[in-house]
């Protein structure tokens, strides 16, 4: 069975930092494409980053490059979101997803399968 386990959302004020992390278990993350995405009230989920088999590959939301940072930890099998200069705009719940093939796009959330429960981030001064 598996189970993608997020952690380290919080309040923030604009310009902070944040680091979520992202457990994995039952799945083997340097085989597949892992995936960070982000819900706010009232709006669709989107793509915030992603990380290609192997962690080779890095892609980002436009909104986000330059200021988060996609990472994974292959020997923990956790997937790790940094996240500077965090604005109010980015507050929403984010969830880590993954997939044993290559999504297209590849921050589209159609083809990630397998879903964590979420960790919220406000920025908020």
């Amino acid at each position: 069975q598996v189970q993608l386990v997020e952690s380290g959302g919080g309040s923030v004020q604009p310009g902070g930092s944040l680091r979520l992390s992202c457990a994995v278990f039952g799945y083997t993350i340097s085989s597949a494409y892992m995936g960070w995405f982000r819900q706010a009230p009232g709006k669709q989920r989107e793509g915030v980053a992603a990380i290609s088999t192997g962690g080779g590959t890095t892609y980002y939301a436009d909104s986000v490059k330059g200021r988060f940072t996609i990472s994974q930890d292959n020997a923990k099998n956790t997937l790790y979101l940094q996240m500077n200069s965090l604005k109010p705009e980015d507050t929403a719940m984010y969830y880590c997803a993954a997939t044993p093939r290559r999504p297209l796009p590849v921050l589209s959330r159609y083809d990630y399968n397998s879903w964590g429960q979420g960790t919220q981030v406000t920025v908020s001064s």
